[in-house]
């Protein structure tokens, strides 16, 4: 009776946890895509869900960890644009680690510029990475000449194409990445007070936890992985393109709070990003199988994200959770 109670009261508690609920939803998702297309369960496909998976899912972790804040980043496309760029012009003198080191160095201080503007000077999230995003495009375009920059060393495409554990290399960085950031959200004091912030500021200011670092962090991370993201692009296409990264924002918001994150901060997990990441890749790969326009994708995507979150939002406020 004793050992019973708790047992079932644990397993209550994990059917009800919202991570599990849009497990069962991605699930179904796949189960649908496998009977209407005969090419969805293939071996091919489901390593190609994976590929497209990585250049969203590196975005939606930064994404999580300003969301969980109780912030936005509607510059991330912008950043991945523009350090996507700089990548592409650092390789025309530089030795590849190098060049790869000045994008992410550039991603994470436009972060950086970011998360001051917001946390220090008290300036709106929204605002500030709407002002960003202008400012990355516009200078994507004047270091690019307005033209891509097709002339990538073919090395680059080793981060890519190399297996690693009979894994591609770019999938395996996606899942070191999500596990990484799942550990660091889940078990350290800075996991701990970006939860803490994200729920309740003042609080955490009066607990003695240091708010400007952690209200900075995120933005941080954000323009850093928005960098490594296009950097496995660039890897993939071999050309570094000023309008590469266009609408990724809205992926990436779009998986997080798909994933269970409230806008309002406090609320998420890594585990449910990447559950929505791969919701989103599902969508779009079994469209495409379906012969769907193209032009009809993002109004059936859009639709079935609201009815997601519309049911999400039933079945939390039924169960409490």
């Amino acid at each position: 009776m004793n050992i019973s109670a708790p047992r079932g009261f644990s397993l209550w508690a994990l059917k009800g946890r919202l991570e599990v609920r849009m497990l069962g939803l991605a699930l179904s998702l796949a189960v649908c895509l496998s009977l209407t297309s005969p090419y969805f369960l293939t071996q091919a496909n489901i390593f190609n869900i994976l590929d497209q998976s990585v250049v969203v899912g590196i975005v939606s972790v930064g994404m999580t960890f300003v969301i969980l804040l109780g912030g936005i980043d509607l510059s991330v496309g912008s950043v991945a644009g523009l350090t996507g760029i700089i990548l592409g012009l650092a390789l025309q003198s530089f030795p590849i680690p190098v060049a790869i080191l000045l994008a992410l160095l550039s991603g994470a201080g436009i972060g950086l510029v970011s998360g001051i503007l917001i946390a220090y000077f008290g300036l709106a999230a929204f605002v500030v990475t709407l002002g960003m995003m202008a400012i990355g495009r516009s200078l994507a375009y004047i270091f690019s000449g307005q033209t891509a920059i097709s002339n990538i060393p073919l090395d680059l495409s080793q981060i890519v194409y190399t297996n690693v554990l009979g894994i591609p290399g770019n999938v395996f960085f996606l899942l070191v990445l999500y596990l990484a950031a799942w550990a660091y959200l889940a078990y350290t004091k800075g996991g701990r007070t970006i939860y803490a912030l994200g729920s309740n500021k003042e609080a955490a200011r009066a607990a003695g936890l240091n708010v400007m670092f952690y209200s900075v962090l995120p933005y941080v991370v954000s323009g850093a992985l928005s960098a490594v993201a296009i950097t496995f692009s660039i890897a993939q296409l071999g050309t570094a393109d000023p309008l590469m990264g266009n609408m990724m924002e809205l992926d990436a918001i779009a998986a997080v709070v798909i994933g269970g994150a409230s806008l309002f901060g406090g609320r998420g997990s890594i585990i449910g990003t990447l559950i929505g990441v791969l919701i989103m890749v599902m969508i779009r790969n079994g469209l495409n199988l379906l012969g769907v326009s193209p032009f009809w994708q993002g109004s059936a995507i859009g639709s079935i994200i609201i009815l997601a979150l519309l049911v999400e939002r039933f079945v939390s406020s039924r169960t409490g959770n």
